[in-house]
């Protein structure tokens, strides 16, 4: 089964080869310096996995390291925070070697089911929390495109042609 080869996207400019033997030769030459880009990507991810394996172990052993003596520091912490805090005039705890605080995470909505959510909405008159999402329908201005430019802010592109070349799959 061949592999699907790359294809290159470019707008049409004036050709530059003389002869069909130059194109074909510069689509091959374009075929073979994809091939290598490709090789490249591949070494650099094989890299990078080696990397990330070598390392993995140790940031695992350090996290590992950290966590108890994190949780002993917030349990001290814990148990002295209104002396830590000025009896919660601050939310920061000062150390000679660094500080701790206490931050309040804002609020957040979480959605599970975001159908049965919407249908449940509705149903208790609460489409207060439904947000309805209004935006340019662009299918409809292709439709109607001399109406549509006249409008400030549109631009109705037509007429743009891509030249696109596709090299071959060449056997290594």
């Amino acid at each position: 089964m061949a592999k699907k080869t790359a294809r290159i996207k470019t707008d049409t400019h004036a050709v530059r080869l003389q002869t069909r033997d130059d194109v074909e030769t510069a689509i091959k030459q374009i075929g073979d310096l994809q091939r290598q880009l490709e090789g490249l990507a591949i070494e650099q991810n094989n890299e990078l996995a080696a990397i990330t394996e070598k390392f993995a172990p140790k940031i695992t052993a350090l996290k590992a390291e950290i966590e108890p003596v994190q949780q002993a520091v917030q349990a001290w912490c814990e148990s002295r925070r209104d002396e830590l805090t000025q009896n919660g005039k601050t939310k920061t705890g000062s150390f000679n070697t660094g500080e701790v605080q206490w931050r309040q995470r804002p609020p957040s909505v979480g959605i599970r089911g975001v159908d049965s959510v919407l249908e449940s909405l509705r149903t208790l008159g609460l489409t207060r929390f439904i947000r309805v999402k209004e935006e340019p329908n662009k299918e409809a201005m292709l439709n109607e495109p001399e109406i549509a430019g006249t409008v400030a802010g549109v631009t109705i592109k037509t007429g743009i042609e891509d030249f696109v070349i596709m090299p071959f799959e060449q056997e290594v």
